[in-house]
């Protein structure tokens, strides 16, 4: 850790590598330029695994995302003679406990192979299993167990000891991955349509394929959720594309059903993972760009994309040879506008890798001081409570701002938003207070120090963000500092709010629930215009003001807002449009905009594209949380370029 931190790079992105060099250097390995030995991850020889594996050692595959061995375990099964019947696959999942018992017990009476996939889905089933595999006195000596799952502590230790077991690993790269996909296809599979589109289409599909997983790596900005992409839908969609071209061919048709191969495979194969709209529409974009008659335009040859040395393109001769050919030929480092990405995406996957494994190293040192003085531990985080607690503002009186708003008959939609903002805003600053003082008191021995003040008095040290407070606060991805200065912040707003009026220029990332304060502005503009409230919606303005004091006048209906930042793009305030970003610029702050409430069907817009708005920049989770609202930006470019971007806009950074 201390040499780590003594050889830190002046440049975030260059953590892990320097890093990943410290340590090769360590290990004796001085260098490894121009061989692929010490980048390129070991193939998994299925043979040999079997050759090392008994009837007593269940294998276990250690899964990582993507990776599914199902199809090369049915494939090596074939090869040894257990297919069919003698082959047996299960995945886990409630209320398959008793299927999954009786399978094994049959299988190693049988001698037969049995693979239950999913394993981390039923970890509190495996210790039934370890004593089903422990009272096997003599299983039969052909009995394979094969097993797989996610990592996880709650796998039980008896069948790891005695396991052979694997990891698996996804490729990594656009060419490791094209090469996993064409080394178990067959000449036959090559051949399976006689259709001349067949063989350059299943090209298209295998790059496809490749660029959705690998987008994986740029985080956020690749895909709001990290989804389980891997062979099986790759091989669903290759059968598909093989029926409609039969079909085609079969039926004299000269033009290929793009519209359905693309809904099927976009929508339904790969699609049927996706769960949020926003990834949805990054697959769908990946499609049209691939797929349409352009791909066979002689005037116009079609490449999917270029880099500096390299133009990604489909071979004119497509046979096995040729692919693995064309695959050995493509750059082992993969470049972001291969993805239809900025450069500055490749910045901003590094610099959060780097900022991950800092903050691990951190977590690591839970009994070393964090302090550069020369106080000890307690006093330092004496100290920052105490510097903490003089900044808390007294609690809001929500019983007089509502009986005073009763009383001036003021109360607007908008007026019951900052009540519930401000009731939100009183439970933090309890908590905050509450929490700090017991903390104080635990550092002066007058009470016990309990597991959350432990937790208080760790983050205080290191500068996180309790989880007591994170808790009741809007969601952030800010560390200390930064939040409490945004805390400040927030509480300057509500106090402008409650004392004069609602603000000209709405500083929407200051609101604990924004999206509420926006319902509220098309309620209040439904309620004066006699519109009907569920047909009714927004849509935005950028305007070309950069300074929140240029504007005098809150508007008649709508609002002004500001506290947005634009993420995988730039903005031109002189047109107005959304622009390329410049190297190393990752962030754009957008100029004040305007929201202004209309009745949909009179909503109709020309060159925008439809922006998510989220919270912070860790987007949308898996459960759909994050998203505040839809912005309305200004393009002359396709959308297609923006979408395949990542282009989305932020209230809060992540400092």
């Amino acid at each position: 850790f201390f040499f780590l931190m003594i050889r830190r790079p002046p440049r975030s992105t260059q953590s892990r590598s320097s890093a990943a060099s410290d340590v090769y250097k360590r290990q004796g390995i001085e260098s490894f330029n121009n061989n692929e030995h010490y980048v390129l991850p070991p193939t998994i020889q299925y043979e040999k695994i079997f050759s090392q594996s008994n009837e007593r050692s269940p294998i276990v595959f250690i899964l990582s995302p993507g990776a599914d061995p199902l199809y090369d375990v049915q494939k090596l099964g074939e090869q040894v003679g257990f297919s069919g019947n003698k082959f047996k696959s299960l995945p886990l999942g409630q209320g398959m406990e008793l299927t999954a018992q009786q399978l094994v017990e049959t299988s190693g009476a049988r001698g037969q192979w049995v693979m239950l996939q999913n394993c981390h889905l039923l970890t509190y089933w495996l210790k039934t299993l370890e004593k089903v595999l422990e009272g096997m006195t003599k299983p039969h000596k052909d009995f394979r167990l094969w097993l797989t799952t996610q990592p996880t502590e709650k796998f039980p230790l008896g069948i790891l000891q005695k396991s052979l077991k694997v990891v698996t690993e996804p490729p990594d790269g656009l060419r490791l991955n094209m090469k996993a996909i064409f080394s178990k296809l067959s000449d036959e599979a090559l051949e399976e349509s006689s259709h001349a589109a067949f063989k350059p289409l299943l090209y298209v599909l295998s790059f496809f394929h490749a660029v959705v997983l690998d987008r994986r790596k740029y985080g956020k900005i690749g895909w709001n959720v990290s989804y389980d992409f891997n062979e099986s839908d790759f091989r669903i969609s290759q059968r598909l594309l093989s029926m409609y071209l039969k079909k085609a061919l079969d039926n004299k048709e000269e033009t290929i059903p793009w519209n359905s191969l693309k809904y099927l495979i976009g929508e339904a194969m790969y699609g049927g993972r996706v769960t949020d709209d926003y990834d949805r529409r990054v697959l769908v974009t990946y499609l049209d760009e691939y797929m349409g008659d352009f791909l066979f335009d002689k005037n116009n040859e079609f490449f999917f994309a270029e880099s500096q040395d390299y133009k990604y393109m489909i071979p004119k001769l497509i046979n096995t040879e040729t692919l693995i050919q064309n695959i050995q030929d493509m750059p082992l480092i993969t470049t972001p506008e291969i993805f239809g990405l900025h450069p500055n995406a490749e910045i901003t996957y590094f610099t959060n890798s780097a900022k991950q494994m800092w903050d691990n190293l951190l977590l690591m040192q839970k009994n070393e001081g964090a302090s550069a003085s020369s106080l000890n531990r307690d006093e330092y985080i004496g100290g920052v409570a105490s510097d903490i607690l003089a900044k808390l503002p007294h609690q809001y009186d929500v019983h007089g701002l509502r009986k005073e708003a009763e009383d001036n008959n003021a109360i607007t939609p908008t007026r019951i938003v900052l009540f519930q903002e401000v009731e939100r805003y009183n439970k933090l600053l309890s908590k905050m207070k509450e929490s700090l003082e017991n903390l104080q008191k635990a550092l002066r021995g007058e009470i016990g120090m309990s597991s959350e003040l432990d937790e208080l008095s760790f983050s205080l040290l290191n500068g996180f963000l309790p989880m007591i407070w994170r808790r009741l606060g809007p969601q952030t991805q800010k560390k200390l500092g930064s939040w409490i200065e945004h805390f400040q912040r927030r509480n300057r707003q509500y106090d402008d709010w409650a004392r004069r009026e609602e603000p000209a220029v709405m500083w929407l990332s200051g609101l604990h629930i924004p999206e509420s304060y926006l319902t509220a502005l098309v309620q209040t503009t439904c309620r004066a215009k006699q519109w009907a409230l569920d047909k009714s919606t927004l849509y935005t303005v950028a305007t070309k003001h950069r300074r929140v004091d240029e504007i005098r006048k809150r508007p008649e209906f709508g609002c002004y807002i500001t506290g947005l930042f634009l993420e995988g793009a730039s903005w031109d305030l002189e047109r107005n449009v959304l622009t390329r970003q410049k190297p190393k610029e990752l962030i754009c702050e957008m100029p004040v905009i305007q929201i202004v409430p209309v009745e949909a069907n009179k909503l109709k817009l020309k060159n925008t594209l439809r922006t998510p708005v989220y919270v912070t920049q860790n987007r949308r989770n898996a459960m759909g949380e994050g998203l505040v609202f839809e912005a309305d930006l200004q393009t002359d470019e396709h959308p297609s370029h923006w979408i395949l971007q990542g282009v989305c806009l932020v209230l809060n950074l992540d400092y």
